[in-house]
């Protein structure tokens, strides 16, 4: 498991075991166990919810090329193909929606609610989507939000030759799943 992972899911750890020392004060009514990711922008906190899982996700983001509306052509987002990994193990997917995918059936659907700026500029946004649909009984049934932050690479680079052409742009990163307290 890469340093990258572990620091992270041990901040989730720390801070859904023992919310009272975490480095902002949490408010009186706020729930036991809520999340308050440190260093988290401001976009894309979710603050109350607490923590149903946090995944890995190795892939692709897939882009096509389309005629803009200036009649240029460009690289336009199309898909993401990713395996959700826990532990080094797949245990979903995710895909067109955007969707998550968990290996007991239950599935999320989520629509953008905020974003942020990845670390460097060959990354994509960090993200925080609100849940539009679920589907089956599991793991996944009560998620409310999705962050994906940690996001490594998924930008495509270079000229677009050829209007229906595809090409993909390797990423990496941590999808979190959250319901509300």
């Amino acid at each position: 498991m890469s340093i990258k992972l572990v620091v992270p899911c041990l901040m989730l750890l720390a801070a859904a075991a023992a919310p009272a020392r975490a480095a902002e004060p949490a408010p009186a009514e706020a729930p036991r166990g809520a999340i308050r990711p440190v260093g988290f922008p401001e976009a894309i906190q979710a603050p109350g919810e607490q923590l149903v899982t946090a995944l890995h996700a190795e892939g692709a983001q897939i882009y096509e090329c389309k005629t803009a509306a200036d009649g240029k052509l460009t690289w336009s987002f199309r898909e993401p193909i990713a395996t959700l990994l826990e532990n080094s193990k797949t245990v979903g997917r995710h895909y067109a929606g955007p969707n998550w995918e968990y290996q007991d059936g239950s599935a999320v659907t989520g629509k953008v609610a905020g974003t942020a700026p990845g670390e460097t500029e060959n990354d994509i946004p960090w993200l925080k989507l609100d849940v539009a649909a679920r589907r089956g009984n599991g793991l996944l049934s009560d998620v409310t939000t999705v962050q994906r932050v940690l996001t490594h690479g998924g930008k495509l680079a270079g000229a677009c030759d050829k209007a229906g052409e595809f090409r993909s742009a390797p990423y990496s990163a941590d999808y979190i799943f959250l319901k509300k307290s």
